[in-house]
């Protein structure tokens, strides 16, 4: 049933680019505008989420993330385009992961960021806080499909990886992407591009090499050397939150599997001031530049889904720290209760002289 409605709203997702219909984070074909000219965004399984205490469940079958091909040598070359909607770097085949019990391929990377007064751009969020920025490494089930065009079709075709940045130290390794912002400043002017017999708008998790150009222009992108994209992530690749859900942009389709790093990375104030400020979402000749910040996807609702996470600290602290103050107020409002009780001294008789009723006879030696 799940496959019969991914099909359906596929075929409405390739009508709606067919047709011309352009998307944006904002503005006229803004984020609200999504559903209606791509059915799966506003269906189930939505992805960005929230990483709530509610919903996260330790799951001990999870096994760090295994990266094979990772450190690219020199030689080789990737492609950083603009794509209009965020930088986008063209991955090698020969970098791909393992996540039991598939293999996945790597296809691209993309980022998502804020703005310089607002600097708080990740898609998914912590415990409601979201952080400056996040890196997303795009791969596809090669074990089961033969390009990412079909995978991406497919319930199980893709693995996103998602990476927070955070604000800290100067990062060298990142200056392999940013240091290159220069030369990408505007959107290239690829339109519509024709895929296995259906016409689709480029969107960034699908490469050029998946597409057959059916009508194009220039488009503005720059080869840069390999490096370690390794040394994009953070040190322990064994603590993460993982769940099912969807690409963050049209056409939304729910098809991937999803691993969130738990620990952020660093980048420097200035490299984030650079991400922020450099690219448009315009190309070159546009009478109304537009610049491209808050490249973000708004929270999706989890509905029934629950995140699994590989890491048990943190998860079961919570819950015991809550406990643990539950106690903890009992055991003050207790002590508060007997400090009251005990305060309250018996009246001082001292001064109250007793009356003999009248025809009374007085006589103790009765009582």
């Amino acid at each position: 049933m799940y496959q019969l409605f991914l099909s359906l709203v596929t075929v409405s997702s390739v009508q709606a680019a067919s047709h011309g219909y352009s998307w944006a984070y904002s503005g006229a074909h803004g984020e609200k505008t999504w559903p209606t000219n791509y059915g799966f965004c506003g269906g189930v399984y939505q992805s960005p989420l929230d990483f709530h205490e509610n919903i996260l469940q330790y799951d001990s079958s999870l096994r760090p993330i295994k990266l094979f091909g990772y450190d690219v040598a020199t030689a080789e070359s990737f492609t950083v385009s603009n794509n209009g909607h965020s930088v986008s770097v063209t991955l090698v085949p020969t970098m791909k992961i393992e996540i039991e019990p598939f293999h996945y391929t790597a296809s691209q990377l993309h980022l998502h960021w804020g703005h310089k007064n607002n600097p708080k751009g990740s898609e998914h969020c912590i415990e409601g806080r979201r952080f400056p920025a996040e890196v997303h490494v795009v791969h596809y089930n090669s074990d089961k499909y033969t390009d990412i065009t079909k995978a991406t079709e497919a319930a199980d075709g893709l693995a996103v990886l998602g990476i927070l940045i955070e604000v800290g130290s100067f990062n060298p390794s990142f200056e392999n992407i940013l240091s290159h912002l220069n030369s990408i400043k505007y959107k290239g002017k690829c339109l519509l591009l024709k895929a296995q017999g259906m016409y689709q708008f480029l969107f960034y998790f699908i490469p050029f090499s998946s597409y057959t150009v059916f009508q194009s222009h220039s488009d503005q992108s720059i080869q840069i050397a390999g490096f370690n994209v390794q040394e994009l992530f953070p040190k322990r690749l064994d603590e993460y939150f993982r769940y099912e859900g969807s690409l963050t942009t049209p056409p939304c389709n729910p098809s991937v599997l999803w691993t969130v790093f738990r620990n952020p990375v660093l980048i420097s104030e200035a490299q984030l001031f650079a991400l922020e400020t450099t690219l448009y979402c315009t190309d070159r000749n546009s009478s109304e530049p537009i610049q491209m910040t808050n490249n973000y996807r708004q929270l999706q609702a989890h509905g029934d889904r629950l995140v699994s996470v590989s890491f048990r600290e943190g998860v079961v602290l919570t819950v015991a720290l809550a406990c643990g103050l539950g106690v903890l107020v009992v055991l003050v409002v207790t002590c508060v209760l007997i400090h009251r009780k005990r305060s309250r001294k018996p009246a001082d008789n001292k001064n109250i002289a007793y009356v003999q009723a009248a025809g009374v006879e007085e006589n103790t030696s009765k009582v």
